[in-house]
Parts: C-alpha cells; sequence; structure tokens
C-alpha cells in the first residue's frame, strides 16, 4: 500500500472510532452529524457535505451542512421539491449526477434556481435507510463535474449507515428516558395510593380493599386522577368521612 493509501486507511480509522466514542460518550446527535459531515468531505474528496433528515410529519429539512453553499444546494432541493437529494428520500436509493447542467429536464425548477446560485456541478446523494427505508440522505458536493468511484460511494453508504445508526440510537435514548419517567411517575404514585389506603383504612376501620374503594370511587365521581385524591389525602387536606358513601355519612 502506498503513502496517500495508508493516510487514507489512518483517516477512516480515526473516524469511525471518533464517531462510535460520539455514540457511547455525552452523546449530541448534532455533534454527530456534523462530524459525519467533515469525514465525507475528508474521505470522499468532496467540496462540501451535507444531511437531509425527515422531521416525524415527514418533511425534510437540513440537519447538518459543512458550509453555507452546501445549505444552500439543499434548501434550494426543498423550495423546488425536486432533486437529486430529495428523490433519494423518496425512492431510498442512491442517486449520482455527474453533471448538473444536464438535469433542466428532469428537475426544471431546480435547475432553473440554481441557474444564478448554484456552485456545484455534481452532487452524489445517499440514503439514510432502516428497513429499507429512507429516513434522510447524505449528500456530496462537487465543484467540477464527475463521477464517483465504485468504491468511494460505498465507503459514503457506510458513512450515512453510521449516520442511520446514530439517529435511531438517539431516539431510543429519547424514547427510554420518556419510558422511565413514566415508570418512574407511576411507581411515586403507586407509593402514594397505598399510603393513602393505609390511612383510610385506619381512620376508617376498613380493610385495604374498602379503603381503595373509597379512593376509586371518590377519583371517577370527582373526574378526578386516582394518584391526585390520594395525594390529597395523604397530605390532610381530603379527610375519610369526605370519601365516605352517602349512606355512611348518615
Amino acid at each position: 500500500m502506498n503513502q496517500v493509501g495508508r493516510g487514507r486507511e489512518r483517516l477512516l480509522s480515526s473516524a469511525f472510532v471518533g464517531l462510535a466514542d460520539t455514540l457511547v460518550d455525552d452523546y449530541d446527535i448534532i455533534e454527530l452529524l456534523d462530524r459525519l459531515v467533515g469525514h465525507s468531505i475528508e474521505l470522499l474528496a468532496a467540496d462540501a457535505a451535507g444531511i437531509l433528515l425527515a422531521d416525524p410529519q415527514g418533511s425534510l429539512r437540513v440537519v447538518a451542512s459543512s458550509n453555507e453553499d452546501a445549505e444552500l444546494m439543499e434548501l434550494l432541493q426543498l423550495q423546488a421539491d425536486q432533486g437529486p437529494c430529495v428523490d433519494c428520500v423518496r425512492t431510498g436509493a442512491p442517486v449520482s449526477v455527474a453533471d448538473l447542467a444536464d438535469t433542466a429536464g428532469r428537475w426544471p425548477v431546480l435547475a432553473a434556481a440554481m441557474k444564478d446560485r448554484g456552485v456545484f456541478r455534481s452532487v452524489h446523494a445517499l440514503p439514510l435507510r432502516l428497513r429499507g427505508e429512507a429516513i434522510g440522505a447524505l449528500n456530496l458536493f462537487h465543484r467540477q463535474p464527475g463521477a464517483l468511484p465504485e468504491a468511494d460511494l460505498e465507503l459514503g453508504q457506510a458513512l450515512a449507515d453510521v449516520a442511520t445508526i446514530g439517529i435511531m440510537h438517539e431516539r431510543a435514548i429519547r424514547r427510554g428516558e420518556v419510558l422511565n419517567e413514566q415508570l418512574q411517575t407511576a411507581l411515586t404514585s403507586r407509593v402514594i395510593i397505598e399510603q393513602a389506603k393505609g390511612i383510610l383504612a385506619q381512620r376508617g376501620a376498613l380493610s385495604m380493599n374498602g379503603a381503595f374503594d373509597r379512593l376509586r370511587s371518590y377519583s371517577r365521581n370527582h373526574n378526578q386522577r386516582l394518584s391526585e385524591v390520594a395525594r390529597r389525602v395523604v397530605e390532610g387536606d381530603l379527610g375519610a368521612d369526605t370519601l365516605a358513601s352517602p349512606a355512611e355519612q348518615r
């Protein structure tokens, strides 16, 4: 292997190690995607790179770009609702355009928008795929026309796959945090309900089942959450006599 090959191999190893560290350290999805854009430029000799990602409603958003020119290129495609990056997400397949000057027939609105503002001549869009469905695209921009070697396209797709893993990992963490919060709330509420049952059972000479029936009946009759009724009992805002049935109160 020559010096250039060894240098690229070291860069590739460093890139994937760095991305892996980002996933397990102080995790931040924007930091991960920004690093990925930078590595794409270094490893694939692109002049710029960017990442589009579909939001929960399915609308595409620019979430990372190496410079203003790349962001403008992506925004032009979103505004025109056409172009290689948009098609890549829609089809879930790579879209390579060796010369954008030849695409006026394919994407006329984009071609018109780029006439005065376009600075890139070739674009290679690689899908961020999850189970065959694209959730975004990694986009490589070049100022000169030309195709990417097959090996570079494969490496670019590997980087796009890392982005997908990172995004899904972040979403799993977020869902996990929500679930943990919901679980903790449920456990805390259960403790308060048990405390309220104990108070009612002692003060009203009731069984624990009877005390729970009182809590539940009051909650339903007054359209209040069971945990809130229990909290009021524990804090002394709601007495056992208030929760007694009308027959018992007479």
